[in-house]
């Protein structure tokens, strides 16, 4: 006995016909009608009153039904139970720059987690030149960064470019230009950078973005991340250059500038291996550019 032969079954009760049934279960009736009576061979009783119109079960006949919708049912809910099991073996594990926690990451990982609740997710912050090597030898599945590094393996995906802001202190008199100021109007001031290993990193790309406007800061000090240097700037030890995204970090007197200058951007990429093209991470990709939607902002989905 299998569990089609109950399906065929119970769907003959709930029928109480064989044609009906038969157009249910999409086969022919003759088949049908078999399967049935090889059914009641093995279990050695008649399920089905003779003659009758429309059909009626025997007592044995409604006994078995009965049990036999328990065992659909339990196959069933054995099924569901054993593919959650699946599901939840898989895992994601994403790198990420520090700096993109206080941007939308934490954001996109929230609704993927929604969407995917199945799906256990770890994140492990790492700078963008060790999230490359870290995808190469399968030790992170995506990375987050804001470097253009190129390797043969690796697909990089740009998202968006966020604009630079100059971070002061409210007392600082560059506090007052609310509509922003030039890259050239910060060289002379003391600038706090971050991070200050693993070089390229977003500290390489301030140092790069001066140098091809011809300029070159005079007074850097690096700093582990990007909360501490806002930290010395909240204290009035000098200014910072930080993403838009480091508003979100609330600190009294803590004011943050727009940079003028077109050129004044840093890029985020996704970085995936070249030949992975699972479904978590398409769903993944689907999570940013539906936050994107809703927070207006732009991209080009033609480049994945």
């Amino acid at each position: 006995m299998e569990l089609r032969h109950l399906r065929y079954y119970t769907a003959v009760v709930e029928e109480q016909s064989f044609t009906k049934a038969a157009e249910r279960l999409f086969i022919a009736q003759p088949p049908l009608s078999r399967q049935i009576q090889n059914l009641e061979a093995e279990l050695g009783v008649q399920l089905f009153e003779r003659g009758s119109r429309p059909l009626k079960t025997t007592e044995a006949g409604q006994f078995f039904y009965q049990h036999a919708l328990k065992l659909l049912s339990n196959a069933e809910e054995i099924k569901s139970m054993t593919q959650r099991v699946g599901m939840t073996d898989r895992c994601i594990t994403l790198g990420f720059v520090g700096s993109l926690l206080f941007g939308l990451l934490s954001n996109i990982v929230y609704l993927f987690k929604q969407q995917q609740p199945h799906l256990k997710i770890e994140m492990v912050e790492m700078a963008t030149t060790e999230q490359i090597e870290a995808l190469k030898e399968g030790k992170i599945d995506v990375g987050f960064g804001r470097l253009r590094i190129s390797d043969p393996a690796i697909k990089r995906v740009l998202l968006r470019e966020e604009r630079l802001m100059v971070a002061v202190h409210s007392s600082h008199p560059m506090a007052q230009k609310n509509e922003g100021v030039y890259l050239s109007e910060l060289i002379d001031h003391p600038v706090f950078l971050y991070p200050k290993n693993n070089k390229p990193n977003f500290s390489s790309q301030v140092r790069s973005l001066f140098s091809e406007h011809g300029l070159e800061l005079q007074k850097v000090r690096e700093v582990r991340e990007l909360s501490l240097a806002c930290g010395f700037v909240a204290a009035g030890e000098g200014i910072s250059i930080v993403p838009a995204s480091a508003q979100s970090i609330q600190l009294k007197y803590l004011h943050f500038i727009p940079i003028l200058d077109q050129s004044a951007v840093s890029p985020i990429f996704m970085a995936v291996r070249n030949l992975d093209e699972s479904e978590d991470i398409r769903s993944l990709f689907d999570c940013i550019y539906q936050l994107y939607d809703l927070e207006n902002i732009y991209y080009d989905r033609s480049i994945i």
